[in-house]
């Protein structure tokens, strides 16, 4: 039985993603820094999920946490990097250690995991390394500059371990959905999303994450998925597009 891992997973994208995974016969790990919600997630969804306290910015949580699930699971066959957190406003007028802590989770959080979990990944056949990127990582948003430069971190990570882990069979690959039903987005305040809007939902993503986890990888498959139609517009838009005509979109979606 497959087996995988999912960082931030007691609710959200996270916790659509152990449902589905679930749902698909794999042995699924919960773990989050809320500890008591993933635990009664992994009880809701039955024997073959397992929950577990996981601080994505403390390696050494990382390290426990995946010799405990890979002793009880057998292996481990794909890690999702899921795990964010998000602070909106005006960069001045938000406290540094809220952009601290964004680059804490979003950034070393994915170095983290990855760096921990690839003795694992290794001993799997075509194992899969899933990071959540964003909408987001396509150009700076404004309110959003340190959320948005952590994504772009993220999908860096992601371009670089995808062909560096090559030799070890290993596909790294990111989804990059825009703005998601979810607890994140909730008093955001940014003027993108009220122009852009909340249209995906966290089964929306989840959905992707299984399609990238389960499709026959090779050379050819792209190492980021957009979600939904406006994202895939920017991510195309923005790979044509002149930079000042990307600057002035985007200036646009800022403006009140």
């Amino acid at each position: 039985m497959p087996s995988i891992l999912i960082s931030g997973a007691s609710q959200g994208i996270g916790a659509a993603a152990a449902k589905l995974f679930y749902s698909q016969g794999y042995k699924v790990g919960i773990y989050d820094i809320n500890a008591v919600q993933a635990q009664q997630l992994a009880e809701q969804l039955g024997p073959n999920a397992k929950a577990g306290l996981l601080d994505v910015a403390n390696i050494e949580h990382w390290h426990a946490t995946l010799a405990e699930f890979c002793q009880w699971a057998g292996g481990l066959n794909i890690l999702i990097n899921n795990a964010g957190v998000l602070y909106s406003g005006a960069f001045e007028e938000t406290d540094i250690a809220a952009h601290h802590r964004t680059i804490d989770i979003n950034v070393k959080g994915v170095i983290n995991g990855c760096h921990a979990a690839l003795p694992y990944l290794k001993q799997a056949r075509s194992a899969r390394v899933i990071n959540l990127s964003s909408a987001s990582a396509i150009y700076g948003q404004a309110d959003l500059a340190s959320y948005s430069a952590s994504k772009f971190a993220v999908r860096g990570l992601t371009e670089s371990l995808d062909i560096e882990w090559q030799k070890y069979g290993i596909r790294v690959l990111d989804v990059m959905p825009l703005f998601v039903q979810t607890a994140m987005v909730k008093d955001m305040d940014a003027e993108s999303i009220r122009k852009m809007g909340v249209n995906l939902t966290p089964d929306d993503v989840a959905e992707q994450i299984y399609r990238l986890a389960t499709l026959k990888a090779h050379a050819l498959t792209p190492t980021h998925r957009p979600v939904g139609l406006k994202t895939k517009v920017l991510f195309s838009l923005s790979k044509i597009s002149p930079q000042f005509i990307n600057r002035m979109s985007n200036l646009w979606i800022a403006q009140k």
